[in-house]
């Protein structure tokens, strides 16, 4: 019977763990999609909205950053809008685009 110790030391010298470990590269995670952290301040807010909203957050920061683009405040536009593209970010480019085509229309 081999013990998990053996099982641990035949993983870190399979050649894929000796490949990554030598690439020097650092790793990042397959969703990161090769785009900037957000901000602290955002990322927590955008959080906090998850808590609140659960699986409908991104619809309700996505309400909330009409509203706001609608009573002609673009801070609170470009913020919900943020927190709503951390959430999901096809949501907010298509709330953005739909947006500006109402913009033009006025």
């Amino acid at each position: 019977m081999q013990s998990q110790l053996h099982a641990a030391r035949r993983f870190r010298c399979a050649p894929l763990s000796r490949m990554l470990a030598l690439s020097g590269h650092a790793l990042r995670a397959a969703n990161d999609n090769g785009q900037e952290p957000a901000s602290a301040a955002l990322l927590e807010a955008a959080l906090r909205h998850f808590a609140r909203h659960g699986l409908g957050a991104a619809r309700a920061a996505r309400l909330e950053a009409e509203r706001a683009f609608f009573a002609g405040d673009r801070a609170a536009y470009r913020w919900w809008l943020d927190i709503c593209r951390q959430l999901d970010k096809r949501m907010a480019q298509i709330a953005d685009r739909e947006l500006g085509r109402a913009t033009d229309k006025l």
